[in-house]
């Protein structure tokens, strides 16, 4: 799965550990959620969502094929 968290985070000029607090997560946590090591529990994508104040499908994207 892809997403845009890296970007909708530097539109905010947050840095992951600033966006790793408001989740409360850690800082590599968010690193491998953008680096797509990791994909998110549910709840961590809703807590995403509400973040960046958009829906998850803007947020994440699933591969193709």
């Amino acid at each position: 799965m892809r997403n845009h968290l890296r970007v909708l985070r530097a539109e905010r000029g947050w840095s992951q550990a600033e966006l790793a607090q408001r989740l409360g997560v850690s800082r590599q946590t968010v690193n491998a959620i953008e680096t797509g090591r990791y994909d998110p529990s549910l709840p961590l994508a809703f807590a995403l969502a509400r973040a960046f104040e958009r829906p998850i499908e803007q947020l994440f994207v699933p591969d193709e094929g």
